[in-house]
């Protein structure tokens, strides 16, 4: 996939979930583009890829967090442009051996804390006049193909969400996107996927539909992206 120029130069983003996989290459794609980054992490360290960068201690299931780290961002840079979503977890959840505490740990890692986080951002997103809101949702959020109800229930919510957002920060130039990969060739896919790591879609092919969508004017939004690395009949 090519890159495309960027505008980039001041804006600020935060992305959470940065220190590996898909967030890691989505902070180093943006770096290289001219963002100033935020990047949210369970355990700040510096990145690497991504020299400069704020990185703040986020942990997704403390309902203070999202805020904290708005705050936190806004302070350092005074202001906030683009807000990627990308913490998540898959813990298998059947109807089988599904609990409440593995429903509660999954919905507030991979929704509330997604909630709390465009809560907190939306009054400062708002006055950019061309913000941007990206969720890492997943292809389990548009069809189901196995059994993991768990999983698949929180990513649908992702779904709903973001729409939620496009319609309430669209007059003031938001514009939000949901990217719905299958497997993509991280850890967590790592015990999950049928497939060898190369068959998989690579993180560094999701960060670049997910930098290039963010730089479409406003007059050309984005509202989901479905990336498989293999063929379905619903494509």
């Amino acid at each position: 996939m090519q890159t495309q120029t960027s505008s980039a130069t001041g804006k600020v983003a935060m992305i959470s979930g940065a220190n590996r996989g898909i967030g890691r290459e989505v902070a180093k794609e943006l770096h290289r583009r001219g963002y100033r980054l935020s990047l949210g992490m369970r355990r700040p360290e510096p990145c690497p890829d991504a020299p400069g960068s704020f990185a703040f201690a986020y942990e997704a299931r403390d309902p203070q967090a999202g805020r904290r780290w708005v705050e936190a961002t806004v302070a350092q840079f005074g202001r906030l442009d683009v807000l990627v979503s990308n913490a998540g977890i898959c813990r298998p959840i059947t109807f089988e051996d599904g609990t409440d505490e593995l429903l509660e740990e999954t919905f507030d890692v991979n929704v509330k804390a997604p909630f709390r986080l465009i809560q907190a951002a939306l009054p400062h997103l708002r006055r950019t006049g061309d913000a941007r809101v990206v969720q890492i949702a997943s292809l389990s959020g548009k069809r189901v193909r196995n059994l993991n109800v768990g999983y698949q229930m929180s990513k649908h919510a992702v779904i709903a969400l973001n729409h939620a957002v496009r319609r309430a920060g669209w007059e003031d130039g938001i514009r939000a996107t949901a990217v719905c990969p299958g497997f993509v060739n991280t850890d967590m896919a790592a015990g999950l996927a049928d497939l060898p790591p190369e068959a998989m879609t690579q993180p560094r092919d999701v960060a670049l539909l997910i930098a290039n969508t963010i730089e479409m004017p406003n007059s050309a939004s984005v509202a989901e992206i479905l990336v498989n690395c293999r063929h379905e009949d619903m494509f």
